[in-house]
């Protein structure tokens, strides 16, 4: 039990779009990621997935709008909703993610962007 530096984890790596996981918490784990650009549209059959923006803007589309996320906010995208995060005018967005242990990355897209493995940071 000792605190976590998130700026501190964030240095650690650099990749985009590849998370790495800072804590278990039950069933649930705690991420991080840089997001720059597109990812691609997937959902999660069975998990609901909560993004807190620790810097920059997320936005969040959805089939019938998009939601803008400020740094500070966070967003929970409930299981089974398609959704698609990007970042405009070439920011680069950190983002804390909270869900399953279970929850795939694409869920059951399969995209050169899909991670299977997050790295223990």
């Amino acid at each position: 039990m000792k605190a976590l530096n998130i700026k501190d984890k964030f240095s650690r790596f650099d990749k985009n779009w590849h998370p790495h996981q800072i804590a278990i918490v039950d069933d649930m784990q705690v991420i991080l990621a840089k997001l720059k650009g597109e990812f691609v549209w997937h959902s999660h059959e069975n998990e609901d997935e909560l993004f807190q923006v620790v810097k920059g803007t997320l936005h969040m589309q959805f089939r019938d709008r998009t939601e803008v996320v400020k740094e500070g906010e966070i967003i929970v995208v409930p299981k089974g909703v398609e959704h698609n995060p990007f970042t405009k005018n070439n920011e680069e967005v950190h983002v804390l993610l909270f869900e399953k242990k279970s929850t795939a990355h694409t869920g059951k897209v399969q995209h050169e962007k899909t991670q299977t493995r997050y790295p223990k940071i």
